[in-house]
């Protein structure tokens, strides 16, 4: 193994591969701090690029695309309130309001610092457990993932640091929104009214832009737009000594959670951040203070949507099956080049799988070098007056949404969202629930309806199967252990006040 890794760094750090990592990271730390571009649209407009690259050059630099742009994702999440990129939503709840007290420095140096021990220990992992874990993955078909998905579901209330009641309601409109378009199983439309922009669904970009991005403008414009030039607190750069102490476990669970999350079909690096940000919720001692600026609720989720890009990489390279749209693209960037990745990959091309992971270490670094020392810069952002900075901000989101898909109607959906979003706010609704239901929910109605036409129309297929029987169990147990654990804790508390005998 570490003569492999050592035949792979000789490979990474071949000039034209060394440019070709660099390209990569800084151009997808770009579109992840640009709102709404985006992975998927970059990678996909800059593939002709690759036609002329040696293999291994084309693959490193396409992969740097996808883990830089989740570096970059957190940097508008933090400063802004927009998520730069997709799976940087949840770092919304804590990052913005760091960064109104005084401490965006901290907060994008956490996100910078976290991302890369994420990074480095997913890329460790993808190392020493890519068979293994590639042949895990296959034991996951439809039951499997619908049971995982059910334990995602339980987990919505714990994103919501107000009315658990108006979390649900949420939760309950971001399934209803996910059924728009066609069937996923006969392709018949849903909810479209003839509308060929809502026959493919409501897009994920358009929503976020909106709920975030619009609803947050309208929200300050209202409050009193002030020439008030924002002065954060520069000598709060680096995280404190209590910052590292109180994100050191949240970084080690983000990671594992995000590597063997994203190892699984259909789930991305989204689903990994809202697991993980409600899991340090569950478990931490003061989980009201979420959603007010911890630094563990921009560690959490920052470190698992980049391990989450390693642990993608593990199907497609032994086993040759894309779990993401991302990953798809990346395959699509392999059949151009001519190399087949699978289980044969390691033996007939050594120098692209090990010239590939090994540029991941150094891709890794690189990001490190580039963000840490620009934190400063992107604190700056915050001292530009907000009669300048909300313009900018709708933008962005304006251009963002529309390069995704070319289409002016996802620029009406997003203003629709952001109205709602501005509404919800005026009335304590949070959005985290509903984008997390709606990622969900269109997973989950696919995999659920697959299991079923496996079973020729039983359930028994949920239960029958032994690791879905024991998800479906886990999924049970986290919603009836708040109702056990009250009864519990009462009759804990009565013993202990009751007098010796």
């Amino acid at each position: 193994m570490l003569e492999s890794l050592a035949f792979g760094l000789q490979v990474a750090v071949q000039p034209a591969n060394v440019l070709a990592c660099f390209v990569g990271v800084f151009v997808g730390t770009l579109i992840g701090v640009l709102p709404g571009i985006g992975p998927v649209a970059t990678m996909s407009l800059l593939l002709p690029v690759t036609f002329a690259m040696s293999p291994t050059a084309a693959i490193i630099m396409m992969a740097g695309i996808y883990y830089g742009a989740m570096y970059g994702g957190s940097t508008t999440s933090i400063l802004v309130n927009i998520p730069g990129e997709a799976a940087s939503v949840v770092t919304c709840l804590d990052g913005y309001r760091m960064a109104r007290q005084g401490r965006a420095g901290a907060a994008l140096g956490m996100a910078a610092f976290g991302s890369f021990i994420a990074g480095t220990l997913s890329v460790l992992g993808l190392m020493l457990l890519a068979p293994p874990l590639a042949r895990m993955a296959l034991e996951f078909g439809p039951p499997e993932i619908f049971a995982l998905l059910l334990i995602g579901f339980t987990m919505v209330t714990w994103l919501a640091s107000g009315s658990r009641l108006k979390a649900l309601a949420m939760a309950l409109l971001g399934l209803f929104l996910g059924t728009i378009g066609l069937d996923p199983i006969t392709a018949t439309p849903r909810l479209t009214f003839g509308s060929l922009t809502l026959s493919d669904g409501i897009g994920l970009v358009p929503m976020i832009m909106g709920l975030f991005g619009v609803g947050e403008v309208l929200g300050n414009i209202e409050r009193g737009l002030r020439q008030e030039v924002l002065r954060p607190e520069i000598r709060g750069l680096w995280p404190t000594r209590q910052d590292w102490k109180d994100s050191a476990a949240p970084i080690a669970r983000g990671s594992l959670l995000g590597f063997l999350l994203g190892i699984l079909p259909g789930v991305g690096a989204i689903i990994p951040t809202f697991v993980s940000y409600a899991l340090e919720k569950r478990v931490s001692r003061r989980p009201e203070r979420f959603g007010s600026g911890v630094i563990e609720g921009v560690a959490a989720p920052e470190a698992a949507n980049n391990a989450a890009t390693a642990g993608a990489m593990i199907p497609l390279l032994t086993l040759g099956i894309a779990p993401n749209v991302v990953m798809a693209v990346l395959l699509g960037a392999f059949l151009i080049q001519g190399v087949q990745p699978g289980p044969l990959l390691m033996r007939e091309h050594p120098d692209v799988f090990w010239g590939v992971v090994a540029s991941m270490y150094v891709g890794n670094a690189m990001l490190l070098v580039l963000n840490v020392p620009l934190i400063g810069l992107w604190v700056q952002l915050l001292r530009v007056p907000y009669a300048f900075l909300f313009p900018l901000i709708l933008l962005f989101s304006v251009i963002g949404v529309y390069g995704v898909s070319s289409n002016i109607w996802d620029v009406v959906i997003m203003l629709v969202f952001g109205a709602l979003g501005y509404a919800m706010r005026k009335l304590g609704y949070e959005p985290a629930p509903l984008v997390l239901a709606f990622v969900l929910g269109k997973l989950a109605e696919e995999s659920v309806r697959q299991s079923l036409l496996m079973s020729r129309g039983s359930f028994a297929i949920l239960v029958e199967r032994p690791i879905a029987a024991v998800l479906l169990a886990v999924a049970v147990l986290i919603m009836i252990a708040p109702a056990l654990a009250r009864p519990l804790r009462a009759a804990l508390a009565s013993t202990r006040s009751a007098p010796a005998g």
